[in-house]
């Protein structure tokens, strides 16, 4: 709704004074902290100008789905949001589930969807610290595994596409036995035919991708505009502008360029498996 307001040149305060409500309720549709109705929608793609029988009738099916509690709700029952890294987390669900791609650059740790369960909980117990008991972190890691399961699973199933920086592999997430059995399980994933997991090695130097985290979510040409999900301290941002969009794409194709190919990435994610599965040696003083 954003992207179709700023295409029709109009402010917040002249679509509010044209729809004769306030500007925050504008806002808050844009958001995605508003619930939308549809003949809230159907008014403002007039005043926008939207003639197109497919835009217009993605954009209410898109309303109408987003009035119905998806599978993830369960899992987020009384789990708060935590503005550090899970800002929302039921819209990025709900943005995974109707996207027919994921395209993603990791820097720190291994992508949602290639998570093993003990990873996830000592990922999510690190980061969020005492924000949350240990009942929410299990809620959480379950919202992680019924994400793989329902996403990777399905027919069609979901296309994942993810760059993992080397360092991923080499920091120690819950112990050297958990990540050794998160590596196993990274490796299980990427053999899947709809998976493509490749490393962008410590040889490629510098990108300017490692400024941060990229998730781009591909939606079917029917289901709405593709946009680009980043978090950060201050939150999550969507990012939904054709000219942003475009610009994380190429950022994201030239790492693609720029990785081991999917060989010698299996190559190197077992080379680091067996050094966090080696017994180490004890010293002594």
């Amino acid at each position: 709704m954003r992207r179709l307001r700023a295409e029709s040149g109009l402010t917040l305060d002249e679509v509010a004074e044209q729809m004769t409500c306030s500007t925050s309720k504008i806002s808050r549709l844009e958001t995605g902290k508003g619930v939308p109705k549809v003949p809230d929608v159907r008014e403002l793609m007039r005043i926008y100008g939207v003639t197109s029988d497919t835009e217009i009738n993605s954009l209410l099916r898109l309303v109408r789905d987003g009035r119905e509690h998806g599978w993830w709700e369960s899992y987020l029952d009384g789990v708060q949001p935590e503005r550090f890294m899970m800002d929302a987390p039921a819209r990025y669900a709900a943005l995974e589930t109707a996207a027919s791609r994921v395209s993603a650059f990791e820097i720190a740790w291994l992508h949602g969807l290639l998570q093993s369960p003990a990873y996830a909980a000592a990922l999510l117990r690190a980061l969020l610290g005492e924000a949350h008991d240990p009942i929410e972190i299990d809620r959480l890691v379950g919202l992680r595994l019924r994400r793989q399961a329902a996403l990777l699973d399905r027919d069609p199933a979901l296309q994942v596409r993810v760059v993992l920086d080397e360092s991923v592999l080499a920091r120690v997430v819950g112990g050297p036995g958990v990540m050794a059995a998160a590596l196993d399980h990274l490796l299980a994933r990427a053999a899947l035919p709809n998976v493509t997991v490749r490393v962008l090695p410590h040889a490629a130097g510098v990108h300017r991708a490692h400024a941060g985290p990229i998730v781009l979510l591909e939606f079917p040409p029917d289901a709405g505009s593709d946009v680009v999900y980043v978090e950060g301290h201050a939150g999550e941002t969507l990012l939904e502008r054709t000219r942003d969009v475009v610009l994380y794409k190429v950022v994201l194709d030239d790492l693609w360029t720029r990785s081991l190919d999917p060989d010698a990435t299996r190559d190197l994610v077992r080379r680091y498996r067996h050094q966090h599965a080696a017994p180490r040696e004890r010293t002594f003083p």
